[in-house]
């Protein structure tokens, strides 16, 4: 067999060549110290590099986050998105969209380019526009996710894509158990993922797991 080049002895291996792979600058960087700071802790760089790149694929002119921290995402999303492009973040925490407001900002984002809303995301999903979303990012309440599910696909375009942040947690080694509501969830909503016909899944084993789900593009809206 054929070398590769490089030598990977286990999955932390794995997880460290990834998340050199790709380099960050102040802004992100910035942004990620802000959040650990807060007690939100960031994506990691190799689902940031995810998004980012998920987001250009898809061309993506409307994204919505639930979940902003301090924003370290949301500048992936924001630098893979189209230029006319508008990411809408929703976090129950105002110190944290202070946080994301102040690293879009260093970043040279205008406010133009996204809106921040405090609030519950299960309150604020069912006010915005059904089908008019590429891409909805999930990294909010563990418990919520299968709710979350119902709600973010229903934003979504046909060939819109779903995400969902911390995929693998509940398979760590310091799970909690199986009645660990978190944990619950996700399992729940990788089935309910895995049997929608109307969905195509893909579970990215990048950090704690990035779960994807595309909405069929025969959908009607």
């Amino acid at each position: 067999m054929r070398s590769t080049g490089i030598t990977v002895h286990d999955h932390r291996d794995y997880r460290d060549y990834i998340g050199s792979f790709v380099t960050e600058d102040e802004a992100l960087a910035a942004a990620r110290e802000r959040g650990q700071e807060l007690g939100c802790t960031p994506i990691g760089r190799g689902s940031g590099a995810a998004l980012q790149f998920l987001a250009g694929t898809l061309a993506a002119r409307g994204v919505v986050e639930l979940g902003t921290g301090a924003g370290a995402s949301g500048l992936c999303l924001l630098r893979g998105m189209a230029s006319s492009g508008v990411l809408t973040s929703i976090d129950i925490e105002p110190e944290h969209q202070r946080a994301a407001r102040q690293a879009f900002a260093d970043a040279g984002f205008p406010p133009s380019r996204y809106r921040l809303i405090m609030g519950q995301a299960l309150d604020v999903l069912p006010r915005l526009t059904d089908g008019a979303y590429d891409l909805v990012f999930v990294d909010a309440a563990g418990p919520e996710y299968p709710r979350y599910l119902e709600a973010g696909v229903r934003l979504l375009r046909p060939g819109g894509v779903i995400a969902f942040h911390n995929a693998l947690g509940h398979h760590r080694g310091d799970d909690p158990g199986p009645r660990d509501p978190s944990a619950a969830a996700l399992r729940a909503v990788s089935t309910m993922i895995r049997d929608d016909d109307t969905l195509l899944p893909l579970l990215l084993p990048l950090d704690n797991g990035l779960l994807l789900a595309l909405r069929s593009p025969g959908m009607e809206t």
